[in-house]
């Protein structure tokens, strides 16, 4: 199927539904779907592909619709990027239309590039023109480049066959109540962004955006416009509950919340699940190239784990979840070998909505399968736990040490916030630990060290510690540990530590 065929399935069972926005300037599925059409109309033949460059906007599926209905690709780029970073990305797509919001349309006017503000681009749109039904489900829907944390970013390939894979197998279309809405914050160039934005139109839901994140503001959205579904990055939902402690009241109407794109403290997800008692919390785990979700721990999973003594069964609240429909998957070992239960490997998955491929060409093997190059494992119940990147492995004295488990321990400390562990060389044993970490309390490295001695063993224990105010993170959350790596090597005046 072909993403068109959304604008279609919103003019008839949503089409007297409210499905963007509020008040004046809500949209009904049939506004929408009107909407979408003319905006490709006006694409179709003058575009080669659909750039914006901006903050979330309100009205933003009419670009995504449209794009779909010209038959081009749709490529958010991350707005925030320096600015020869963001123009060599646009520049990667010859003849495109550059759409973008005030601030960003200044930068890049005085890059030399030949851009549209967005809401300047919607009001000169000629409504009511004709426009022909597209089909061919091979056809490129979205451009993606992946975030960058190891490596300069790549330009994934969603198909139209892909996303409408995703959105058949995980959302029943029109299932949504009158009532229900949904708040987009996180940012359009994240696989999170399209996925929220396309999945909740294929529900039915209202499409509620905030155009950037700040908890406070969050929060008030929720009451005000009584957001019934929220989708946050971790770093996000710490913030949030961050702001609930310092005095904002919890919004009543918030049924579910699910979040993902990168790993969660224990402590503060078991702080929000207290915080939100009547909310239900979903984790989503998927990666750009997978089309979004392909692992879901739902909210039955994590109220058992929350209330259970049994160890393997609380241990559930660290994992992502059981693999969702339509999709397999497997564990490997360094020979492609596949692994037993509970064995750490290489995550492989294979389905129809696995698109593996970047502008290079397609990295699926020969039966199809995509190597995630996750490290992770799945237990004898079925449920998936992911240890991090295999390249962020660190091998200390023929060892392969996963840097996640020991983040995991130094989180637990009640002084530390936030912890990242790379490898640096060394000539006995190849590789040392070395850990950046935020603390809000006083504590030496020396205590740190034994804290996780206590808990792990003497060579998973950080060779060197070093406090920092902050790790960066890229705007949708995931740390940055190829920075944090350059920074151990070369340290710089903010680094401390022993």
């Amino acid at each position: 199927m072909h993403l068109a065929t959304l604008v279609e399935m919103l003019d008839s069972a949503l089409r007297d539904r409210i499905v963007v926005g509020a008040g004046a300037s809500a949209l009904t599925g049939q506004e929408l779907a009107a909407f979408a059409r003319d905006a490709g109309s006006d694409l179709r033949g003058t575009s080669r592909s659909v750039v914006y460059a901006g903050e979330n906007n309100a009205r933003l599926p009419i670009a995504v619709l449209g794009a779909a209905s010209a038959g081009v690709p749709f490529v958010p780029v991350n707005y925030r990027l320096e600015d020869n970073l963001l123009v060599d990305l646009i520049r990667r797509q010859p003849g495109c239309k550059i759409l973008t919001d005030a601030a960003t349309g200044v930068r890049l006017r005085e890059q030399g590039l030949d851009v549209v503000e967005y809401d300047a681009w919607l009001s000169s749109i000629p409504r009511g023109r004709p426009t022909s039904a597209l089909d061919d489900d091979d056809d490129t829907a979205v451009v993606l480049y992946t975030s960058g944390t190891t490596a300069a970013p790549k330009a994934a390939i969603l198909r139209h066959r892909h996303v409408m894979a995703y959105l058949l197998g995980t959302v029943e279309y029109a299932s949504a109540g009158d009532e229900e809405a949904v708040l987009i914050a996180v940012p359009p160039y994240h696989i999170a962004g399209i996925a929220n934005m396309l999945s909740n139109l294929f529900s039915g839901r209202r499409l509620v955006y905030l155009e950037h994140f700040d908890a406070d503001t969050w929060l008030d959205v929720v009451r005000d416009q009584k957001v019934t579904h929220a989708m946050v990055v971790p770093t996000m939902l710490t913030r949030i509950v961050a702001a609930i402690d310092a005095g904002q009241p919890v919004p009543p109407t918030l049924r579910l919340l699910s979040y993902g794109g990168s790993k969660i403290s224990s402590r503060v997800l078991e702080r929000a699940l207290n915080v939100f008692p009547t909310t239900d919390f979903v984790n989503a785990y998927g990666l750009t190239e997978t089309a979004s979700t392909v692992a879901v721990l739902g909210p039955d999973d994590h109220r058992d784990a929350l209330q259970s003594s049994d160890n393997a069964v609380r241990r559930r609240l660290s994992s992502a979840g059981r693999i969702v429909p339509g999709v397999e998957a497997e564990i490997r070992d360094d020979r492609n070998t596949l692994v037993a239960a509970g064995e750490v490997g290489i995550l492989y998955v294979r389905g129809e909505q696995i698109a593996g491929e970047y502008a290079t060409g397609s990295v699926l093997d020969i039966d199809g399968w995509f190597c995630t190059r996750d490290r992770a494992s799945i237990d004898a119940a079925g449920y998936l736990f992911i240890e991090g990147r295999a390249d962020d492995t660190i091998i200390r004295g023929g060892e392969n040490i996963a840097p996640s488990e020991i983040e995991e321990v130094l989180c637990q400390h009640p002084a530390v916030v936030e912890a990242c562990v790379v490898g640096v060389a060394d000539e006995e044993w190849g590789e040392r630990l070395a850990a950046v970490v935020v603390a809000t309390d006083v504590v030496t490295a020396n205590e740190l060290r034994q804290f996780v001695r206590d808990r792990l063993r003497s060579a998973k224990t950080p060779d060197v510690i070093t406090f920092r105010d902050s790790l960066p993170h890229t705007p949708t959350g995931k740390l940055l540990r190829r920075v944090v790596h350059d920074e151990i090597r070369a340290p710089s005046p903010g680094l401390n530590g022993a």
